[in-house]
């Protein structure tokens, strides 16, 4: 008699065959299962699914570094840096300027507003690695780049109509924020309504509005001080150079991971069309 088991399945005397009837058993089981949990993830939509796993890391600083207004002469397909200035839409490079906007479809006077928020950014603090596509992909989920409801972004880079969001009255699962400007910014005196491009809350663009064109006045309707506002509060709590880094900075603007994952989007598609990369 050899050393087969009952079944015929050949045991070393250690492990009795039923033991390994078992294991085979168990390890088809575990497969069955893997193969489901696969199956499953297959079918999750891929923005979701690839900041879940995370973006790799050339791809995220493609979203916030690359794309951003470098300090050397390589504006053929990046904005190009500048000194401090009073005005900083005149330190964007004009043939940067057409160039990105034919490229993305932004409206150039958006894309100058952006520009200059990123160079600002790269002044005021250079460590937070913010690009300009992030500005700009903010700008499309907020208001269209300024053109929701009709409006469009004048020579001055003011909306025309104004931009006003929803009352914020707790109807219908919106948030409830009673009036916190007696109506100045968004004319309603008993609810509060985000204003402008980038969409502020008037109690936060009284601590956060910025003047983005050095004209002394701070409107959350002009969109050079809306992107430079959005710029600063993206970037005043930490940096964005990693994939976490980023994501909380953009959750802070808007805690909900659905947008987040827009926002890399679109933040990642401006940055192909701009830079060739894919």
């Amino acid at each position: 008699m050899d050393d087969s088991g009952e079944y015929g399945v050949r045991t070393t005397g250690l492990v009795p065959a039923s033991w390994v009837s078992v294991g085979v058993g168990i390890a088809i089981a575990v497969l069955v299962a893997v193969m489901a949990v696969q199956a499953v993830a297959s079918q999750r939509p891929v923005s979701q699914a690839s900041w879940d796993v995370g973006v790799p890391a050339e791809a995220q600083a493609q979203a916030n570094q690359v794309a951003a207004a470098p300090s050397s002469t390589t504006a053929s397909s990046l904005a190009p840096s500048s000194s401090r200035v009073l005005r900083p839409t005149r330190g964007v490079d004009p043939t940067w300027l057409a160039r990105t906007a034919s490229a993305t479809g932004i409206p150039s006077r958006a894309v100058l507003a952006y520009a200059a928020a990123n160079l600002q950014l790269r002044v005021e603090k250079p460590s937070c690695a913010l690009g300009w596509n992030t500005i700009a992909a903010i700008g499309l989920a907020e208001s269209g780049h300024g053109t929701h409801a009709g409006s469009s972004i004048d020579d001055n880079g003011v909306a025309r109509p104004a931009i006003l969001g929803v009352r914020l009255d707790g109807s219908q699962g919106i948030a409830a924020i009673r009036d916190t400007d007696k109506g100045t910014l968004d004319g309603d005196s008993q609810w509060d309504r985000a204003v402008g491009p980038m969409q502020f809350i008037p109690s936060t663009w009284a601590m956060d509005g910025a003047d983005g064109n050095g004209d002394g006045i701070k409107d959350p309707q002009n969109i050079d001080d809306a992107s430079l506002a959005a710029a600063r509060y993206l970037c005043a709590s930490s940096t964005m150079s990693t994939p976490a880094a980023w994501r909380a900075a953009v959750q802070s603007y808007n805690n909900s991971s659905p947008y987040i994952d827009s926002i890399a989007t679109a933040a990642n598609r401006y940055a192909a069309l701009t830079t060739g990369r894919q």
